[in-house]
C-alpha cells in the first residue's frame, strides 16, 4: 500500500495514544550489565566448545569492537575440524580479546580510554594486548586462569572489576 492509498489513513479525527511504560526506572539494567549481557551474546560466535569468550569494547557508553574466540579469517574453525591442541591449550583460535582488538585495528577504530566487558578474565597475553591498546577499565564475568593481572594492573592504573553472578560489581583493583 502506498501513503494515498484510503486504507493507510486512518479514519475519523486522529487520534495518537502515546503509552508511557509505568514500570520501575530502577529495574532498568546498569550500563555494566547492559554490556556484559552483550558480551554473553557475542559469546554465542565463538567457534572453540572448550570455552565460549566474547567481549565488547565500549567508550563514553558507545561499542566499538566486539570479538569472540574463533580461528583466523578464512580458516577452518575448531567446530569444523577439531581443536590444534599445544600442551593442554587449543592454539587454533584467537582468544576474543585479540578478535576485538584485531577487528577495531582493521576499522581503524581507537580503543584508548576504553573499557572491555569479557565473559571471562583476560589471560595474560590479552592482558598485555589491552593495556598496551589504551584500555582503562577491565570488568569480566568469570575468573580464567592468570591472577598475573591483578598485580600488573595495579602497577599501570588500570582498574580490573568481577561482575559476579547476581550482577553486583566487584572492584578488584581501584584507580584512584
Amino acid at each position: 500500500m502506498t501513503s494515498k492509498d484510503p486504507d493507510c489513513r486512518p479514519k475519523g479525527d486522529c487520534i495518537y495514544t502515546l503509552k508511557f511504560d509505568d514500570g520501575d526506572p530502577s529495574k532498568r539494567d546498569s550500563w555494566d550489565v547492559y554490556f556484559m549481557n552483550i558480551a554473553r551474546q557475542v559469546a554465542s560466535r565463538s567457534t572453540c566448545h572448550r570455552k565460549h569468550v566474547g567481549c565488547v569494547i565500549v567508550r563514553d557508553r558507545t561499542i566499538l569492537s566486539t570479538g569472540y574466540n574463533g580461528s583466523v579469517r578464512g580458516m577452518p574453525h575448531c567446530d569444523e575440524v577439531g581443536h590444534m591442541m599445544e600442551n593442554g591449550h587449543c592454539t587454533r583460535t584467537n582468544h576474543a580479546e585479540a578478535n576485538a582488538v584485531a577487528q577495531s585495528a582493521k576499522h581503524g577504530v581507537s580503543l584508548d580510554k576504553g573499557e572491555i566487558y569479557i565473559t571471562a578474565s583476560p589471560c595474560w597475553t590479552c592482558f598485555k594486548l589491552l593495556a598496551n591498546s589504551g584500555i582503562r577499565r577491565i570488568i569480566y564475568g568469570e575468573f580464567y586462569r592468570d591472577d598475573r593481572i591483578f598485580e600488573a594492573a595495579e602497577n599501570i592504573g588500570l582498574e580490573i572489576c568481577y561482575l559476579d553472578e547476581k550482577n553486583e560489581l566487584k572492584v578488584l583493583v581501584k584507580v584512584s
